[in-house]
């Protein structure tokens, strides 16, 4: 039998030496304990995702994606080279299992955690994401999508992701994919436009009408709609895009309805497309906007919208009144007086409405005779050198 050369100094496993032991002390060694089964749980798993068996891989990446969907501490314990790495290089694996698995233990560890989402990028995940965009299979297509826009979010992978080929890939989401691929792509496109250096993304018009699409079925109000409005008014800073938008059957009248149903922000967007449309073509986009009955609308958004909204609201009217029409004018009266009921109460509504109006004209007037006296300027040649 084993017997101890130095009782004193080794004490014995099994014995006891302290019947009442510290609390605070026992709770270390819990700690200590769980700690050292999480790292034996992360070495496990991370050389069966390096084993040569593929069903192992398989395996161990739903492992992976089970442990760090239930888990925050899972998701920050797992985002290490040694799993992070051999989840990306099975992104690319023919093994279509493989490919789901490993895109759903990447998209889990990625979610709620920001350190995990540029991990993922750094770890060379983004090129085969984007493969995975163009796949045949619908599936793995959306899952794609659903990883784009979890790592989207955060703000240091925006660039990268937007200058990554990903966005036409986004956008037949957008066109052709399931209703959850659609407003998936829609958030994610969104993301990548907050990006410091928006300017890097580039919609294609074939965007506009599915966008618009979308905002016509969706609430005015909704973030969603504030996302899509985000977007449209990015295809109406160009030709193709304005193109685009007002050749779609109702897309103008669909603008007109977020005008006077939209929250804030969307309101705000929808009367920046409306204005970039009437300012690029003023004889091409006024009357197709008079004729939606813009007008109402646009008098309460100098009341109630943003700063910049009742800004571009107030630059809007003021182009649409160049051209005055019985209806225009019978919609400013109707408008006055819906929004002076709002504000004042019935009772007052009718002086309330005669003062909107006498403003709006008031204005109106300042801005033709400062108009005609810009052009009536007389010409004031240099003094001649003798």
């Amino acid at each position: 039998m084993y017997q101890n050369p130095n009782p004193s100094s080794t004490p014995d496993p099994t014995s006891n030496p302290n019947p009442n032991p510290n609390p605070s002390g026992s709770g270390e060694g819990d700690q200590s304990r769980r700690h050292r089964k999480k790292l034996a749980q992360v070495h496990d798993l991370a050389r069966r995702l390096a084993a040569s068996d593929a069903a192992g891989r398989v395996e161990a990446a739903r492992e992976v994606r089970r442990l760090a969907r239930s888990s925050a501490k899972a998701r920050s314990a797992f985002a290490v080279a040694a799993v992070v790495e051999p989840l990306v290089a099975m992104l690319p694996s023919h093994d279509p299992d493989a490919r789901e698995s490993a895109l759903l233990a990447l998209l889990n560890l990625a979610v709620r955690n920001e350190r995990n989402k540029d991990t993922v990028i750094k770890s060379g995940a983004l090129p085969h994401l984007v493969e995975l965009l163009r796949s045949e299979t619908s599936s793995l297509r959306e899952l794609a999508t659903a990883a784009a826009l979890t790592l989207s979010a955060s703000p240091s992978n925006q660039l990268t992701i937007a200058t990554s080929g990903a966005v036409p890939y986004l956008v037949k989401i957008l066109i052709s994919g399931s209703i959850q691929g659609k407003v998936d792509a829609v958030t994610t496109l969104y993301n990548l436009s907050t990006c410091r250096d928006s300017s890097s993304l580039t919609l294609p018009v074939d965007a506009a009408e599915p966008l618009l699409t979308l905002l016509k079925d969706c609430k005015k109000y909704s973030k969603f709609a504030e996302k899509a409005t985000s977007l449209l008014e990015i295809l109406s800073e160009t030709e193709e895009g304005r193109n685009s938008i007002s050749d779609l059957d109702g897309g103008i009248l669909t603008l007109v309805e977020t005008v006077e149903d939209g929250s804030l922000l969307s309101t705000e967007c929808a009367v920046g497309v409306l204005l970039s449309l009437c300012c690029s073509s003023p004889q091409k986009y006024k009357e197709l906007i008079l004729k939606e009955g813009a007008i109402p609308g646009l008098l309460l958004l100098t009341v109630e919208g943003t700063e910049e909204a009742q800004k571009r609201a107030r630059k809007l009217l003021d182009l649409l009144r160049d051209q005055p029409s019985r209806r225009a004018s019978e919609d400013l009266r109707i408008a006055a007086y819906d929004i002076a009921a709002r504000v004042d109460g019935p009772r007052k509504a009718a002086s309330t409405a005669k003062r909107l109006l006498h403003d709006m004209i008031k204005r109106n007037m300042e801005l033709t005779m400062a108009r005609m006296e810009h052009r009536a300027a007389p010409y004031t040649p240099k003094t001649l050198v003798t």
